[in-house]
């Protein structure tokens, strides 16, 4: 499948390394505990240090903090925890200085029930009586429809004062906008437009499929589940009529109307099996330039995932990679064993792939799943189903600058979440190591950089289980990239018998490929070193 041709959007590069961070855990700059806008600004240098394009900021705007902050309150404000309005254009200036782009969150598919807008439309109130989706009851009473929320709660919640149902796809403290309301995105396109005043670069699109719902509110179909049984009831049903993701797609045109044509937007693509398909309905030159899918993340095992993925048609710029967010446990620890050996896997695989990456705070270090006590425990996600699951929080735990510090430098206070541990220890003490994770990561950006890898034609050269060669035409001509996720080694490519490799994840054996470990070989004479 052909890629649409890809649109130039102001400073940005077409496939950009987008480096996200957690505001409450990155840096604490006042003893609270927790990170804050001023901790970010201090230690941007470590960023760009990295050789990344943009960091993406999650939410530090006004919330209860009943999701982590994805339940804002006040779209156009900082939460006082996080600092001021004057902090975050500090933080703007500082990251343009460094040549860093600024992407933040937009938070549209819902809001907090603290939200202003919800309380006037609980009473009706003119212009915000329809912001919401509201539904009036069955006659016995119940729900208007079956539909289950991601947490796994009924997604409908009754409102005393309006005497109506409110949908909640998310958590009961989440109401969702409703989008075929246009006072509601006319407020939403001022809140776009505040922050491009302030300098921000791109957005960031938080449950990007969810924002349409069939409006005559049929019941869900239950989902082919081919005999498991999930933890979570929300994977019971096929949500065919609670998020109608082309409906979204379509919408993502006014997205990028409001943006302008120099902001670099990208989406989040949940729960459907045609998510390459998604990708490309989202990703085209008058909407999103780019999304991203759950599977790679989320799967046991990255061969054969990354080879359907490939053959699905990813690959060509639109598909947006990842490994770890603030969403998903690291994957490190969900799929190995926490080691810098594997952290440098998932780097020379991730940091191979063309078109744009993310790298979550922490995985520059190799930077460990904290595993936590359920007293230990902030979210009502990782509440619901813990001990099942590794959880988010595990994931957002604290970053540690020093691990020779207390609370490992993340600043003076009791951290709200036990500080996070790496196996070579923290930034301070790989800062200056070669042989570290963060001089790996560096490395391989530096390389991809070089090599053009970000803009590459991609094509799958071999592929046996958890075993995969890739073939990169990249600027700089062809390279091969060799993933070994098995636990036995692999004879080497025919094509790369001999040569030297240009980057690799541990020591390459004499026999072939090593277990656990990914290798890039550049084919012509003239490679540039590592």
């Amino acid at each position: 499948m052909e890629a649409e041709p890809r649109t130039t959007r102001g400073r940005w590069p077409h496939n950009p390394v987008i480096y996200q961070i957690y505001p409450r855990s990155f840096r604490d700059s006042t003893g609270t505990g927790e990170g804050d806008l001023r901790g970010i600004t201090e230690r941007l240098d470590h960023v760009a240090d990295l050789g990344v394009d943009a960091i993406w900021l999650s939410p530090f705007f006004v919330s209860p903090m009943c999701d982590g902050g994805y339940d804002v309150a006040d779209h156009a404000a900082v939460d006082p925890r996080f600092g001021t309005l004057e902090d975050f254009d500090a933080l703007v200036d500082r990251a343009h200085d460094l040549g860093l782009l600024v992407m933040i969150d937009q938070v549209f598919n819902h809001t907090s029930k603290d939200h202003p807008w919800y309380k006037k439309s609980a009473l009706r109130e003119p212009p915000y009586e329809n912001f919401y989706v509201w539904a009036d009851p069955n006659p016995d009473g119940s729900p208007p429809t079956n539909w289950i929320g991601f947490f796994g709660a009924h997604a409908w919640r009754w409102n005393p004062r309006r005497r109506q149902y409110c949908l909640h796809q998310f958590l009961p403290c989440q109401p969702c906008l409703n989008h075929h309301c246009p006072e509601l995105r006319a407020r939403q396109n001022a809140i776009t437009a505040f922050w491009r005043d302030r300098g921000v670069d791109g957005f960031r699109y938080d449950a990007v499929t969810a924002y349409f719902h069939d409006r005559a509110l049929p019941d869900n179909p239950p989902a082919d589940l081919g005999g498991a049984q999930p933890i979570n009831p929300f994977e019971y049903q096929r949500h065919q009529h609670d998020m109608m993701p082309n409906d979204c797609a379509a919408f993502s045109a006014e997205l990028r109307d409001s943006a302008g044509p120099d902001a670099y937007l990208l989406g989040e693509i949940n729960g459907d099996d045609l998510s390459v398909e998604l990708v490309r309905k989202f990703s085209r030159s008058d909407r999103l330039d780019a999304a991203y899918t759950q599977e790679l993340p989320s799967s046991p095992k990255l061969a054969p995932t990354l080879r359907k993925l490939i053959e699905d048609g990813a690959g060509h710029g639109a598909m947006a990679w990842w490994l770890s967010s603030h969403d998903q446990p690291r994957r490190i620890s969900r799929a190995g064993d926490g080691s810098a050996r594997d952290a440098r896997l998932h780097a020379a695989l991730l940091l191979a792939l063309p078109g744009p990456v993310m790298i979550f705070q922490g995985d520059e270090i190799g930077q460990q799943q904290a595993h936590l006590e359920y007293h230990q425990l902030r979210d009502q996600f990782d509440r619901n189903y813990w001990p099942a699951t590794a959880g988010r929080d595990g994931a957002r735990a604290p970053l540690p600058w020093d691990s020779d510090a207390p609370n490992a430098g993340f600043g003076s206070g009791e951290p709200w979440l036990p500080v996070g541990t790496a196996e070579q220890g923290g930034v301070a003490q790989q800062r200056h190591d070669d042989e570290s994770v963060l001089a790996f990561h560096k490395r391989a950006l530096a390389l991809r950089a070089r090599l053009g890898l970000a803009d590459a034609a991609i094509e799958i050269e071999q592929a046996d289980g958890d075993r995969l060669v890739l073939r990169l035409q990249g600027a700089k001509g062809p390279v091969v990239v060799a993933l070994n996720e098995s636990d036995k080694t692999w004879p080497l490519p025919p094509r790369v018998a001999g040569r030297e490799p240009l980057l690799g994840s541990c020591t390459l054996s004499t026999d072939g490929l090593p277990p656990r470990s990914v290798f890039w070989w550049h084919l012509d004479d003239a490679a540039p070193g590592a």
